[in-house]
């Protein structure tokens, strides 16, 4: 099936209708894409595949979402959406720093769980540094910067006292170690992948002492160090 032409208003602009119907026709799209994915795999998917199993010309497809990658940046960025909705009740009812991360990084896990079965495949792609998939590509800019920026509010809405330096690098940071756990979560075997739940409840006390440590005038040195070399490293 092909989709017609937008009907206009008077105005000349696509009517209400049209966008509503064009919504839904990229939605579809979407929609199948990552259903693909689980069942074949990224690199078995092709748009030609999507296009038919949405029942829209191949045409129509490229309209939406100019490559298999385009489709891959919407999903980052509706996930991203979805794991603040999920991580809001959390933050709005924590004020300690330990359980707004916990919170957020189990949040993460859950919103990704669906695509368990695929992540394998896909990460070969997205590993490779050279890849506009890559979470650190140019091209995945919008969804990194909204990821940090949910670590931001983490930080933010807490009592956490911390020395004032690491605080304006800790949310990236600690979006390094959230994309730490996504890899782990990609290679856990172990049933529902109760493995990265451990990992982060493991983990998340360790990263709270170490902030509160960060004031410590005895430690930092230390702390100026390594904020020293990171700057260094993202330059």
């Amino acid at each position: 099936m092909t989709e017609q032409s937008a009907p206009t208003t008077a105005a000349g602009g696509p009517s209400t209708g049209a966008t509503a119907r064009g919504e839904q026709t990229r939605r579809l799209i979407l929609d199948t894409a990552l259903r693909l994915f689980r069942e074949r795999g990224y690199a078995r998917t092709t748009m030609r595949a999507v296009a038919q199993e949405a029942g829209v010309a191949v045409g129509n497809a490229y309209y939406y979402f100019g490559s298999k990658e385009h489709l891959i940046q919407e999903f980052y960025a509706e996930t991203q959406h979805e794991h603040r909705a999920v991580a809001a009740p959390v933050l709005a009812r924590e004020r300690d720093f330990a359980p707004r991360l916990a919170g957020v990084l189990h949040a993460g896990v859950d919103v990704l769980s669906p695509y368990h079965s695929f992540a394998g495949t896909f990460f070969k792609t997205a590993a490779e540094p050279t890849s506009p998939l890559s979470p650190f590509s140019a091209e995945s800019s919008a969804p990194r910067e909204a990821s940090v920026a949910l670590f931001r509010e983490v930080l933010a809405g807490s009592t956490a006292k911390l020395d004032d330096e690491l605080r304006e690098t800790l949310p990236e940071l600690l979006w390094l170690g959230y994309m730490g756990v996504v890899l782990y979560w990609v290679h856990d075997r172990s049933p529902g992948q109760v493995k990265t739940r451990q990992l982060i409840d493991g983990v998340v006390p360790l990263v709270d002492r170490l902030v509160g440590l960060s004031r410590l005038r005895v430690l930092r040195p230390v702390t100026r160090q390594a904020l020293t070399l990171i700057h260094t490293l993202r330059h």
